[in-house]
């Protein structure tokens, strides 16, 4: 495939755009990629979209009908390569031809393996100019877990762990309402928006009684909650099922007979080798669900459980200026880590401040020494 050689910096300011628009599909274009379009003619912008949801048109799509007849002859910036197959919706390519679009610049190549490329391909074949890899790392950044699960089959995880700077997440009695800011727990709701699925287990719904909604001023597409009940313990009038969205409830031993909840909550049996819930098959599942990103928001034990089996892609960790000592509750339990070289080793990818608290985000290590 070849390129056009131009890129200039009205590439990148259009395509900045382009980014900035695909932001505000960031809570509700799920399962499908958070994706943004600007079209120019002679340097003024006649049309823009985005993907809202999935069914709705595309962002090119959107663009295009806001451009009308000002499309012909005119420059599109895309953040992800324009598709080429039919779904819910047409291809985008076809539309871009028959609009008479000239030239195409896309911030980074889909990777669906039924457009990779081929709708570049198409538009090229077509005698339409392309420019692929503008504010390719932004782009990018957008669909990390769209990406992982079409080229690994599995959804981007990351853990959420509130503690203290001591870090403990409850004291010795079990409470640990509120461990830190306001700002942080707003903070965890653009998380949970963003998220495909939650996981939780069956211990800190029983403790906490917790509604695991996304709650932001922002159209969102409510996460699939997923609860880890390896005994069927849950009950039907846990504060959960009190609000609109699916739930998964995942055992591990044969539920009785009369575990049984509404017709929007799925229950399955899935049982691993150690007799617990098989984590693999569980991540394996939501990806066939078209799960893309997972927060697990859970006690010490299912949170460390992910980290033990190296399923973790991120870690965000809240942390308030307070110490519980040591009779409170630590963040993970982890077995088996007996010296400094079996550690498991995260980087520092950012630090922030909200409210009185920290943020730290950390990602997976590529680290050997």
């Amino acid at each position: 495939m070849t390129h056009s050689p131009i890129e200039n910096d009205r590439d990148k300011r259009y395509m900045g755009q382009a980014l900035a628009l695909a932001e505000r599909g960031l809570y509700s274009s799920k399962p499908n990629p958070r994706v943004g379009c600007v079209i120019v003619k002679d340097d003024v912008v006649v049309g823009e979209g985005w993907h809202l949801e999935a069914g709705g048109p595309h962002a090119e799509i959107v663009a295009l009908e806001q451009a009308g007849a000002a499309s012909h002859g005119a420059q599109l910036y895309v953040s992800l390569e324009p598709c080429n197959h039919t779904g819910r919706t047409g291809p985008c390519v076809v539309a871009l031809m028959r609009a008479g679009i000239k030239r195409v610049v896309v911030g980074a190549i889909d990777p669906n393996p039924k457009v990779s490329g081929k709708g570049l391909q198409s538009l090229q074949q077509s005698g339409v100019e392309v420019l692929c890899g503008v504010c390719e790392s932004e782009a990018r950044a957008l669909n990390p877990g769209f990406e992982l699960r079409m080229l690994k089959g599995r959804p981007l995880v990351r853990v959420k762990v509130a503690t203290t700077m001591d870090g403990r997440t409850a004291a010795m009695d079990g409470s640990s309402k509120w461990i830190t800011s306001e700002e942080a727990r707003r903070d965890v709701h653009h998380y949970r928006a963003q998220s495909c699925a939650l996981i939780t287990g069956i211990g800190t719904v029983i403790e906490d009684d917790p509604r695991l909604n996304a709650r932001v001023d922002a159209p969102v597409k409510q996460p699939l909650r997923v609860v880890l009940d390896g005994n069927a313990r849950l009950e039907p009038n846990a504060e959960l099922f009190s609000v609109d969205g699916p739930v998964l409830i995942v055992t591990s031993a044969q539920p009785a007979a009369d575990y049984s909840f509404d017709e929007r909550t799925e229950c399955i049996q899935m049982t691993g080798n150690d007799g617990r819930v098989d984590l693999d098959r569980l991540l394996t599942l939501l990806a066939e669900k078209n799960v893309n990103e997972v927060m697990v928001e859970a006690g010490a034990g299912v949170a460390g459980a992910f980290i033990a089996r190296d399923m973790v892609d991120e870690i965000i960790v809240y942390s308030s200026p307070d110490i519980l000592g040591s009779s409170g509750r630590g963040m993970f339990v982890i077995r088996g880590i007996r010296n400094i070289e079996n550690r498991i080793r995260f980087e520092i990818k950012n630090i922030s401040r909200l409210g009185r608290d920290l943020k730290v985000t950390y990602g997976r290590s590529n680290a050997t020494d």
